[in-house]
């Protein structure tokens, strides 16, 4: 395994170690400091970030990827759980915070896209070597 690889393996590993770190603090400790509907918010980001770490893992460790379609659809990924997951949980702990972060509602569709446009990379980079 490359540099490259071993690289976008370990931060799949984790991101997984922090998204179950940041699940067990929502199931143990924010449903007490929130609404449903917040920690029902907080749980999606939870959610997809698990989805991607381990996406992030599979890719680091495929022999079957070039390095460009790894890297390229690492940063999207990367770029998608950082603004998907994190508004979610920037809005969905806006209260606990004490701050009015509603301004972060359009960053999380942007982040959505970039997870998208990370699967549709990793299609054609798929496609494109077979």
């Amino acid at each position: 395994m490359n540099n490259l690889s071993t690289k976008i393996s370990t931060t799949g590993a984790i991101l997984m170690a922090l998204s179950i770190a940041l699940g067990a603090f929502g199931a143990h400790g924010l449903e007490r400091m929130v609404n449903p509907q917040a920690l029902d918010t907080f749980e999606v980001g939870v959610r997809y970030q698990v989805y991607h770490s381990l996406a992030i893992v599979v890719i680091g460790l495929s022999g079957r990827l070039s390095d460009s379609v790894k890297k390229r659809t690492f940063i999207l990924w990367m770029l998608g759980v950082v603004l998907f997951s994190g508004s979610l949980y920037l809005l969905a702990t806006s209260e606990v915070i004490g701050e009015d972060l509603k301004f972060l509602g359009p960053v999380t569709p942007i982040g959505g896209l970039a997870l998208i446009a990370g699967w549709g990379y990793l299609a054609f980079g798929l496609w494109k070597n077979r």
